[in-house]
């Protein structure tokens, strides 16, 4: 009895599962068992088949990956999770810091490590629904990122579906789900594009970074095709089946089908992260791709969320980045620049060289005392460095030719000519000109910048020409702005200008902690402009606050709370304030104020030892913690007290020598009882 010939339907069916499997075979288990004529035997027979009916072409069929009709534009959407940065250690002795902190926060003796490589690319978060994926976003600010999702479905190594098995398996049937992960350009895909460009007369790319972070925003999906980028998977946001350890997580992501990077480990304590380290940086020429650095993290889900987060990296996750790269060079010069407070630093004009993975010719110099203790002048040959996004800085002077020529700083500020002025006690010249120009370029780039207003387009020459033109002499002027002023500049046009105006309209919602960082006040980084947020909950309120209200606030002491008062006492901050307000800039924050906390236990430090009969060390450590105390992992002069169970050991020896006092569980319970 012969078989029925299968449907179309059928047919497409068995061939997009074949298809899927070989493409997770070669592009992430790096096992293909087919030819690559093989390979595109079967597309191209998918692909014929869904011509004759294309009523059966789904967005998740891997004939789908090719790109299609490019965007018209640049759309963001807000990421579910904030995508935040790493804080960088580059030695044993940070790395060791590092571990210590956690240590203590956590009372604990020794911590198990994930490490994994850094690899050098740009972080993709991408969610999937029912099983399909469905968006795809870049980490622009951490906090919006820019829709990628056809771009990201040209990435072989990205599943576009999940099958139900996998996902009942890892408990996520039916739940939506985020993953994150790198996408790399790996070497070799880097040497054909640029090969390809040479023997086209065109310039070749500076890194594989750089060119997957373009192949991936550029507007053209089939361009992103070209690329051939990789995903590697690292993180896993969701809100079913909850995971004890990150080194479970990887394993789940790894079963549902993505790319997890091989070279990883976990360990107890942190020689074994430094082993993994060493081992990692010494093969770092031999891989496919390229990384920067080794990630360790807390493997425990549970001790991250206690450690938790400053306001811009988590306290969990530390980038160990190798030996700084270095390399001799010409100072040719040396200029100065004003920034947006008025400081004016001198900056190394090099003879170009690649270090670090760019050309870099220019280089900060600091002050006109480092440039003494480094005895420096134009014409040396110089020893520079670099490290990840660190910016070049002079190490010493290598030769120094009998034709050299002194440098010294100016007395008046080179764009406006006001005398500088250098405080006693301060290492920096100033320009006291609050309009200098240079100023306001300065003061609008950072305005304009990724963590604060977040103006996508408004860069350095856009705000050159924009200032120069007389367009914008203060930063609310920037919502005056329209499309046609901004389409008549050099290099803009009516498409660029469109994008610009859309997304200084889109800033107007920014929140109100990172429109107080980027009015700009001297001393108020990100997070205290968060803290000040929260604390005030409007500008108006941080206008009529005293030094000492100002000072209530956690990590405000007295110079903030001067550079504050000063920032508010100046009539042309006031009216460029009320322009602001008045162009429609959260200036507060909406809904009730947070209850106010507990925090009777502010201050004081206690440790625990020994075991208690009714709560866990970390029921214990969270009672303390949400009274504002902090849990300790060692007894000094400085600790409050001592917290002791059964068994209790040498700490409660030394706690007894140091005359700390010491409490039992009962004791414990009622200095952290609460109201219900």
């Amino acid at each position: 009895m012969t078989s029925q010939p299968a449907s179309p339907a059928e047919e497409i069916s068995r061939l997009r599962e074949e298809i899927r499997k070989h493409e997770h075979l070669y592009y992430v288990l790096d096992q293909p068992e087919v030819s690559d004529a093989e390979f595109d035997r079967l597309m191209k027979g998918l692909q014929s088949l869904e011509a004759e009916h294309p009523e059966l072409i789904t967005a998740s069929s891997p004939s789908q990956r090719v790109g299609g009709v490019p965007r018209e534009g640049v759309e963001k959407a807000a990421h579910s999770v904030a995508m935040m940065s790493l804080d960088n250690a580059f030695n044993e002795e940070e790395i060791r810091e590092f571990d210590a902190r956690a240590r203590e926060r956590l009372a604990e003796e020794q911590l198990d490590y994930v490490c994994e490589l850094k690899l050098d690319g740009l972080s993709l978060a991408v969610r999937f629904s029912n099983g399909l994926l469905s968006l795809a976003l870049t980490r622009g600010d951490g906090t919006t990122g820019e829709i990628v999702t056809e771009n990201a479905k040209t990435i072989r190594s990205l599943p576009l579906e999940i099958n139900d098995a996998a996902l009942k398996s890892a408990g996520l049937a039916g739940a939506d789900f985020e993953v994150r992960g790198e996408v790399v350009m790996p070497l070799n895909s880097f040497q054909r594009v640029n090969s390809e460009r040479l023997k086209a007369d065109q310039p070749a790319y500076v890194n594989p970074r750089n060119s997957a972070a373009g192949a991936l925003r550029t507007l053209d999906a089939k361009i992103t095709a070209s690329r051939n980028l990789a995903y590697f998977a690292y993180a896993l946001h969701a809100d079913t089946v909850p995971r004890s350890t990150h080194w479970e997580t990887l394993e789940t992501l790894s079963s549902l089908g993505f790319k997890v990077n091989p070279n990883r480990t976990n360990v107890s304590g942190i020689d074994g992260v430094l082993a993994f380290a060493e081992e990692s940086f010494a093969k770092r020429d031999s891989l496919p791709y390229e990384i920067d650095g080794v990630v360790i993290k807390v493997d425990s889900l549970t001790q991250q969320r206690e450690l938790g987060f400053t306001a811009k990296s988590p306290r969990w996750a530390i980038a160990f980045k190798p030996q700084a790269e270095q390399q001799e060079t010409i100072l040719e010069g040396i200029d100065v620049q004003v920034g947006r407070t008025g400081a004016v630093t001198p900056r190394a004009l090099l003879k170009p060289v690649f270090v670090g993975g760019v050309t870099v010719s220019r280089a900060t110099l600091h002050n006109e005392d480092e440039i003494a203790r480094l005895e420096l002048a134009i014409g040396d040959t110089v020893l520079i460095q670099r490290s990840g996004d660190v910016i070049p800085k002079v190490i010493r002077v290598v030769h120094r030719p009998h034709d050299r020529l002194t440098f010294g700083m100016p007395a008046n500020c080179p764009i406006c000519d006001t005398p500088l002025v250098r405080e006693e006690g301060e290492v920096i010249r100033r320009c006291v000109n609050v309009s200098c120009p240079a100023r306001l370029k300065e003061s609008l780039q950072h305005f304009a910048s990724r963590r604060a207003m977040n103006i996508e387009g408004m860069g350095e020459q856009l705000v050159e020409q924009l200032v120069d033109t007389t367009l914008l002499s203060g930063l609310a002027d920037v919502y005056a702005l329209t499309q046609e002023q901004i389409a008549g500049l050099d290099r803009m046009g009516d498409k660029s200008a469109a994008n610009v105006i859309a997304a200084i309209e889109s800033s107007k919602k920014t929140p109100l902690a990172r429109v107080i960082f980027a009015l700009g006040i001297r001393y108020v980084g990100e997070r205290t402009a968060q803290l000040l947020a929260d604390g005030f909950r409007g500008i108006e309120a941080m206008r009529g606050a005293t030094r000492d209200q100002l000072e209530e606030v956690e990590e405000v002491g007295p110079r903030i709370s001067e550079a504050i008062q000063d920032f508010f006492a100046a009539d042309r901050n006031i009216e460029m304030l009320a322009q602001l307000a008045a162009a429609g800039v959260v200036m507060e924050m909406k809904g009730p104020p947070p209850v106010k906390r507990d925090l009777r236990l502010k201050g004081q430090t206690f440790v625990l030892t020994g075991t208690l009969a009714n709560l866990t060390r970390d029921e214990a450590a969270g009672r303390i913690q949400a009274l504002g105390g902090k849990v300790s992992g060692s007894v000094s002069k400085k600790t409050n007290y001592v917290v002791a169970g059964e068994k209790a050991g040498s700490k409660l020896e030394k706690a007894t020598e140091l005359g700390v006092p010491i409490l039992d569980e009962a004791a414990l319970l009622s200095l952290t009882e609460t109201e219900s």
